[in-house]
C-alpha cells in the first residue's frame, strides 16, 4: 500500500473534522471523491478492502458498459485516457428472443455517434480511478478502514472508524455518504429502510475467447431461464452474463471449462462462432433493492445504496455514477454547508425522474422475458421487430445514457461542474 495511503493513529479523544465522508470506495463512491477533488472541501473516504486486494469485490473481473454520458463524467474526471486504452467500443447492439422470431438491431453509425459506449473490466476502472485519488486535492483515504459506530444529528454526523490494525478514531462530517452497495451499514444506522425483491437468478460472469474476434457487438439473449448477455472486449474476446436458477448456477459452475463452454455455447448460440476458452467464473445473486428514501438527516445514499439493479441492458453503475455526478454538482454549486436539508432535497429531486425510470425500465424488461403468460410471448416478440423498424425509438434508446429524465448532470454533457 502506498504510504500516502496507510492512515496514520490518532488519537479517538479528538475527532478529526471533516466537511464531507464517503462510505463505501467502490466505483460509486470513488467516482464522487475525485469529482469533489479541489472543490474547497475536506472529503474523507473511507474503504474497508484495498483496491489491489483480490479480495476486493468491486474491482474484479466482471465487466461494465459505459455509456456515452459515463465516459463523458470520466473524461470530466481525467481518468477516460487511461480507461480507453483498455476499452472495447460497442457498436452494434443485438437483441434476440431465443427459439423466437423476435430480434432487434441498433447500429450507432446510423445513431450517428462513434460508439453507443465501451465496455470495460471493473479492475481497469477501480485501479483507474484509485491511482487518481492518491493525487486528489482535499481527498483523504482511509484503506483498509471499516465503520464501527455512527451517530447522526441535525447539525452533522460522527463516525468511529477502526483501521486495518484495530486503531480508532473518531470521525465528524457535516455530509455523510452512503457508497457502501446494497447492505449499506450507513443506511441502516440512518435508519433507512430498503424493499429487496429476489429475481430468483444468479449471474455467472465470465471472459471467453470464441473463434471469431468480436466485431464489436453486444448481444443481449433472452431465454427462458434468464438472459445471456455476451459483451465485446478489448483484445477480441469476450465478457459473458449468464443469468439462470439457482439450482442450474451452482451446477454451472461446477462444470470443467470444456463443459462450461458447451452449455453456454447452447445457451447463447453461434452468433460469435465456436467458444474455445473460458477464465475464471463468478457469480453473484440477482436482486432489485430499492432504499425507501434516498436523502435523511445529514446523509445521502447513491449506487447500490439507493438501488441496486439486475444487469440486464447494463444500467446499475451508470446510474450510480449519475448519482456521484449530480451530487459533486449540487455541492460545488451551493457552496456552504454540504449537509443542509434544502441542498439534499434538491438533490433528491433532481434524481427522482431518472432513478425511478431506470428501475422500471430494467425490471420491466426481466419480467417481460420471463413471463410464460399465454400470448406475452408473441407480444412481446412483435414488439422487438416493431421496434427494430421504428427509427424514433431505436434513437430514444440511444439517448439512454443520458438518463431518463430529470437535469442531466453537468460533466455527462462534457461540461465542467460549475
Amino acid at each position: 500500500m502506498p504510504a500516502s495511503e496507510r492512515p496514520r493513529r490518532r488519537d479517538a479523544s479528538r475527532p478529526r473534522a471533516c466537511d464531507i465522508v464517503i462510505v463505501g470506495g467502490g466505483l460509486v463512491g470513488a467516482s464522487l471523491a475525485l469529482a469533489l477533488a479541489g472543490a474547497g472541501r475536506r472529503v474523507l473516504l473511507i474503504e474497508g478492502v484495498a483496491p489491489d486486494s483480490s479480495e476486493q469485490p468491486s474491482f474484479d473481473e466482471r465487466t461494465t458498459a459505459l455509456g456515452n454520458a459515463s465516459r463523458r463524467i470520466f473524461e470530466g474526471l481525467g481518468v477516460w485516457d487511461d480507461l480507453a486504452r483498455e476499452a472495447a467500443p460497442i457498436r452494434v447492439i443485438h437483441v434476440s428472443d431465443a427459439g423466437r422470431f423476435g430480434s432487434a438491431r441498433l447500429r450507432a453509425e446510423e445513431q450517428g455517434v462513434e460508439a453507443f459506449g465501451h465496455v470495460i473490466p471493473n479492475r481497469v476502472i477501480g485501479a483507474t480511478l484509485w491511482r487518481a485519488l492518491q493525487h486528489a486535492d482535499g481527498v483523504t483515504v482511509r484503506v483498509p478502514a471499516r465503520v464501527t459506530a455512527v451517530e447522526i444529528a441535525a447539525d452533522g454526523a460522527a463516525l468511529t472508524v477502526a483501521d486495518g490494525d484495530g486503531a480508532e478514531e473518531v470521525v465528524t462530517a457535516r455530509l455523510l455518504v452512503a457508497a457502501d452497495g446494497a447492505q449499506s451499514v450507513v443506511r441502516a444506522a440512518a435508519g433507512i429502510a430498503a424493499a429487496v425483491e429476489d429475481y430468483a437468478q444468479v449471474a455467472i460472469t465470465a471472459a471467453v475467447v470464441a473463434d471469431r474476434p468480436n466485431d464489436g457487438t453486444a448481444y443481449e439473449r433472452f431465454t427462458a431461464s434468464g438472459p445471456v448477455a455476451v459483451l465485446p472486449l478489448h483484445g477480441g474476446g469476450y465478457g459473458t452474463v449468464w443469468a439462470c436458477t439457482a439450482a442450474r448456477a451452482a451446477q454451472v459452475l461446477e462444470l470443467s471449462d470444456e463443459a462450461y463452454l458447451a452449455a453456454l455455447q447452447e445457451r447463447f448460440g453461434w452468433r460469435i462462432g465456436r467458444l474455445l476458452r473460458a477464465g475464471r467464473r463468478a457469480s453473484y445473486p440477482l436482486k432489485l433493492s430499492r432504499a425507501a428514501v434516498t436523502v435523511g438527516t445529514r446523509t445521502v445514499l447513491v449506487g447500490n445504496a439507493a438501488q441496486g439493479l439486475h444487469p440486464v441492458a447494463g444500467q446499475g453503475f451508470n446510474l450510480g455514477l449519475r448519482d456521484a455526478a449530480l451530487l459533486a454538482e449540487h455541492i460545488v454549486a451551493a457552496g456552504g454547508d454540504p449537509g443542509v436539508p434544502g441542498l439534499l432535497a434538491g438533490y433528491d429531486h433532481a434524481r427522482a425522474a431518472d432513478r425511478g425510470g431506470v428501475v422500471r425500465f430494467t425490471d420491466s424488461l426481466v419480467r417481460l422475458f420471463a413471463s410464460r403468460l399465454p400470448g406475452v410471448s408473441v407480444l412481446r416478440d412483435l414488439g422487438l421487430v416493431l421496434f427494430d423498424l421504428s427509427p424514433p425509438a431505436k434513437r430514444a434508446l440511444a439517448r439512454v445514457s443520458l438518463g431518463f429524465g430529470g437535469p442531466t448532470p453537468r460533466l455527462a454533457r462534457g461540461l465542467t461542474l460549475t
